[in-house]
């Protein structure tokens, strides 16, 4: 395989992951970014460690999905991460109606 077919897969893989993300991303609460990985869950527990003077996270992810394109499943029940880097946990926002063809509603 030729340094340019293997970008070409690699953009394709990349393209495949978005759209599955697209799809999926309503069906869970949370956006998690750790410096390894990006995530969506439907419960995210953080709880702060210390050892030897080095802070650290230890996350745990109840249903979950994984942005990972060489991940051969990257929905997965639980999940724990443990990480001495920042981690960035974000609350989705669902409309509370959604209209036909995926458009939100009227604002006026």
């Amino acid at each position: 395989m030729s340094a340019e077919e293997l970008e070409k897969y690699e953009t394709e893989m990349e393209l495949q992951l978005y759209r599955e993300y697209r799809d999926i991303v309503r069906q869970f609460d949370f956006v998690v970014e750790t410096e390894r990985r990006f995530y969506l869950a439907n419960a995210v527990d953080v709880q702060p460690r210390t050892s030897d003077g080095e802070v650290w996270f230890e996350l745990t992810l109840t249903d979950a999905w994984v942005w990972d394109m060489y991940r051969p499943a990257r929905f997965v029940k639980s999940v724990r991460v443990l990480t001495f880097k920042d981690v960035n946990v974000e609350k989705l926002e669902k409309p509370d109606l959604e209209m036909p063809g995926g458009r939100p509603p009227f604002e006026g």
